[in-house]
This record gives structure tokens, sequence and C-alpha cells, in this order.
């Protein structure tokens, strides 16, 4: 009697592997699908909402306007680290220029 429980568990163990996925597929397969255009929450009506292409563009506005502050701001550091360096030159050549 204690051969076969033994014997037993491997075989159900076999069936629930292959079980358990074969229904999770025909749950799947029997779900209604979602369709894209239903919407979620509360309906806004098209004519008080703005146009996708408007968000679109101010967005653009917007990171060109970033990339513009971006661009001047690198510009500017540049030029500071170019009179540094301008300086430092002078001042070594003037100093090198003394001790001779």
């Amino acid at each position: 009697e204690a051969a076969i429980p033994k014997m037993l568990a491997p075989c159900l163990l076999r069936k629930a592997v292959l079980t358990v996925p074969l229904v999770f597929v025909v749950a799947l397969l029997l779900m209604k699908p979602v369709r894209s255009d239903q919407e979620v929450g509360t309906a806004i009506p098209a004519e008080s909402r703005p146009c996708v292409d408007c968000h679109a563009f101010e967005f653009m506005q917007r990171a060109l306007q970033d990339l513009k502050k971006t661009a001047y701001n690198l510009d500017t550091r540049t030029e500071t680290l170019l009179l540094q360096v301008e300086k430092r030159n002078l001042c070594d050549c003037v100093t090198a220029n003394l001790l001779n």
C-alpha cells in the first residue's frame, strides 16, 4: 500500500504541470479582448480638449527653449574657460620673461 502513493505522486504532478498552463491558455482565449478605443473614466467632449498636435507643438517649443538655454550656458562656460587658459598662459609668459 505504501508503494502506490509513491508512484501516484509523480503522475499527479505531471498532470498538474500540464493542466495548469492549459487552463490558463483556455481562460485567456475565452476572455473578451479589450478594445483600444474604449475610454477609461469620465469622457471629456472633444471640443474642450486641446488637440494632440497642439500638445506636441507646445512640448517641442519648451524642449527647444531648454536646448537654447543649454547651448547658451555651454557657450558662456566655454568662453570663460578659454579666457582662464589665455590668462594663465599670459601669466606664465610674463613670469618666464621676468625670470630671464
